[in-house]
């Protein structure tokens, strides 16, 4: 089993700018899961992935709490999830999901981000052609016989598996489906005890982009730039 594709992480998030971007992107995650399925995670499976990316995050509990305290209130904003398309220097793809309670504001912020950067924001359908939306588990692979497992997951939907990274560069094991099989997975492994790392959704590349170390680097200050706007979510590219 070889590892995983995986694209290259931008490096110029100061480490606790980074962590209070993480809690605020679960809190919005956690809004939204309350309010399309209630706040108990027995019987919200979106509320329960939550959960896990909290904790691989190292959100506080009390943290986690009042954002399902504030999403239950009749008084807590309405989020929408919107996908922004754009090309960013030297041709590199780019996909920016956001949550926001005001699409004005979100699209003139991306816009103004895009041309400083040197990249062009486009329509809809102009970039997200070149990627896969997918589930993407991580696992801590201690305790677990990897054979064994791909055999077991392929009923549940497992397309891919393989080694990766996880937030602090440990080692991982990577599992990826197909969107529609996520719910899929995440049964699978709830049921074998298999408590994931994190469990996201996410749009892999299907063709990626090399560049030299100094382009690769104008984009990749473009896509920090993108990650700090309080409305994105997260941001994918094809940079090699």
């Amino acid at each position: 089993m070889g590892r995983i594709f995986e694209v290259r992480k931008h490096t110029m998030f100061a480490r606790w700018d980074r962590m209070a971007k993480q809690f605020t992107r679960i809190g919005k995650e956690i809004a939204i899961a309350v309010k399309a399925g209630g706040p108990d995670p027995n019987t919200n499976p979106a509320l329960r992935r939550c959960f896990q990316n909290a904790k691989s995050v190292n959100m506080p509990k009390d943290r986690v709490e009042a954002a399902i305290k504030r999403a239950s209130g009749k008084e807590m904003e309405n989020f929408d999830e919107i996908l922004y398309e754009g090309y960013g220097p030297n041709g590199v793809a780019i996909l920016v999901e956001t949550a926001t309670d005001n699409h004005v504001r979100t699209v003139a912020n991306l816009k103004a981000i895009f041309n400083k950067g040197n990249g062009t924001l486009g329509n809809s359908g102009s970039v997200s052609f070149q990627f896969k939306k997918m589930g993407v588990f991580k696992l801590k692979p201690e305790g677990l016989s990897q054979d064994d497992l791909e055999l077991e997951l392929i009923d549940a939907g497992l397309e891919e598996m393989g080694e990766g990274t996880g937030e602090n560069g440990e080692a991982v094991l990577v599992i990826r489906v197909a969107f529609n099989d996520f719910g899929n997975m995440q049964k699978a492994l709830e049921e074998r005890n298999i408590i994931p790392i994190s469990a996201e959704v996410e749009w892999i590349p299907g063709t990626t982009v090399q560049l030299g170390e100094e382009q690769a680097q104008e984009v990749l200050k473009l896509v920090d730039k993108l990650e700090q706007d309080d409305d994105v979510q997260k941001v994918f590219h094809n940079l090699q």
